[in-house]
């Protein structure tokens, strides 16, 4: 099987942890980062099939984040991950270029139906 690899990046540790396990599970490669700055240094060294980006984080937040990958010119696919609550910013990240979004909480059988569907566009 062709594995896809994915970075995730959330500044939850055990959530990291979490998805990780479960995309594994799931036959993802999966790499992590705990910010924005630490994932655009991991981008440079690696290619991705996707990268799982929460918008809110310490440090260099998820839509910069995008903004900065968008500017560089990396097409990487990119699902955005968010509270209910940022729902906007979310919707905002789409004009920035994200391919799709998830709200928290997610089941995991969600995030891995979406990660599938913007994987096969």
């Amino acid at each position: 099987m062709n594995s896809k690899k994915i970075l995730f990046v959330d500044d939850d540790e055990a959530l990291r942890i979490l998805v990780k396990s479960q995309l594994v599970t799931e036959g993802f490669e999966v790499d992590t980062a705990d910010d924005g700055d630490t994932a655009l240094e991991m981008i440079k060294k690696a290619n991705y099939d996707l990268i799982l980006l929460d918008i809110k984080m310490q440090r260099l937040d998820g839509i910069e984040t995008l903004k900065q990958l968008r500017q560089s010119g990396i097409k990487t696919r990119v699902i955005m991950l968010t509270a209910v609550t940022e729902l906007s910013s979310a919707i905002n990240s789409i004009k920035l270029g994200a391919n799709d979004y998830i709200t928290k909480p997610y089941e995991i059988e969600d995030l891995i139906s979406c990660i599938n569907r913007v994987l096969s566009r």
